[in-house]
């Protein structure tokens, strides 16, 4: 891994070219008639606000890892991806590859469904403070007993509200039919298992846990395609498999560990969030890039 030299991104700037919003992480701009460049910085959010510090190389490593994952579940679904070759990106966006190299890629525009679309192989976050409440995961029934970090019996999907700010909101599956209808909840119910299932597996051969995941799909060109980012430590729980152990908190490789400092920092979790320790950021930087190595077998 490189030293903490590099700067760190916290927001893009590509004047003449057409922003269209700044999410949590990422920007989005125009890039033609059908398609998007996003561009992944390095802003990290926790409990659904944007934190004032950024974490070294942070875009970078999403960027690669959503890469190696749309390449790797192709044979599952199409995804809006089209290329991350800065030389292949409009001409009016070659101009700034020294800022894009690395951390963006033009996609197709997409009609995004307004749900993310969760997989959960594991009992940990907000899954088991409600199964310690009720015994249930968006009221799903699980067997009386589990501890914390648990596996689960099989793998279940447990859909969320999007939020741009504020928290994101898990609900019953009968709530995601009311909001996109029946037959898209099933199919994305279904490739959203089916994701998990391969990615988990082929991480648990390279050393990680998937603990669970978050997905996000839309309808591009009349088909759905997977889309955003997609099984990156900013979307999901990696826990090492070396040292895992039931009936805790697990060591993690990511923001989980920004999540505990903020906990023990006593933050409240409404905005403004604090400022991360700069041991902390660079911490939390190491992780993300052991992922990544893990992973895809290739640092950056």
């Amino acid at each position: 891994m490189k030293p903490f030299t590099e700067e760190i991104l916290l927001e893009s700037k590509l004047p003449g070219v057409a922003l269209l919003a700044r999410g949590k992480v990422r920007d989005i701009y125009h890039a033609g008639a059908d398609r998007l460049l996003i561009v992944a910085t390095d802003r990290i959010s926790a409990f659904d606000c944007v934190l004032p510090t950024g974490i070294p190389r942070k875009g970078e490593v999403l960027t690669r890892l959503s890469l190696f994952w749309f390449e790797l579940l192709r044979p599952l679904t199409p995804t809006h991806f089209v290329t991350a070759e800065v030389r292949e990106y409009p001409a009016p966006l070659q101009a700034f590859a020294g800022e894009l190299a690395g951390r963006s890629m033009v996609v197709e525009k997409a009609e995004m469904a307004p749900v993310e679309c969760v997989a959960r192989g594991y009992l940990a976050g907000s899954g088991w403070k409600e199964y310690q409440r009720d015994g249930t995961v968006c009221g799903i029934a699980l067997p009386a007993g589990l501890q914390e970090s648990d596996r689960l019996p099989e793998p279940i999907f447990t859909p969320a509200t999007k939020a741009q700010s504020g928290h994101d909101e898990n609900i019953p599956f009968h709530r995601m039919e009311q909001m996109v209808g029946s037959d898209l909840s099933r199919r994305l119910r279904e490739l959203t298992l089916e994701i998990y299932a391969r990615a988990a597996a082929l991480a648990l051969e390279r050393g990680i846990i998937i603990a669970d995941t978050k997905l996000e799909f839309g309808h591009a060109g009349g088909r759905l395609v997977l889309a955003d980012e997609v099984l990156t430590p900013d979307s999901s729980r990696f826990w090492p498999l070396e040292g895992y152990r039931p009936g805790g908190p697990q060591d993690s490789y990511d923001k989980q560990y920004v999540r505990d400092y903020l906990e023990s920092a006593g933050w409240s979790k409404q905005p403004p969030a604090p400022p991360l320790p700069e041991s902390v950021a660079q911490q939390t930087s190491r992780k993300y890039q052991q992922a990544l190595l893990a992973l895809t077998g290739k640092g950056l």
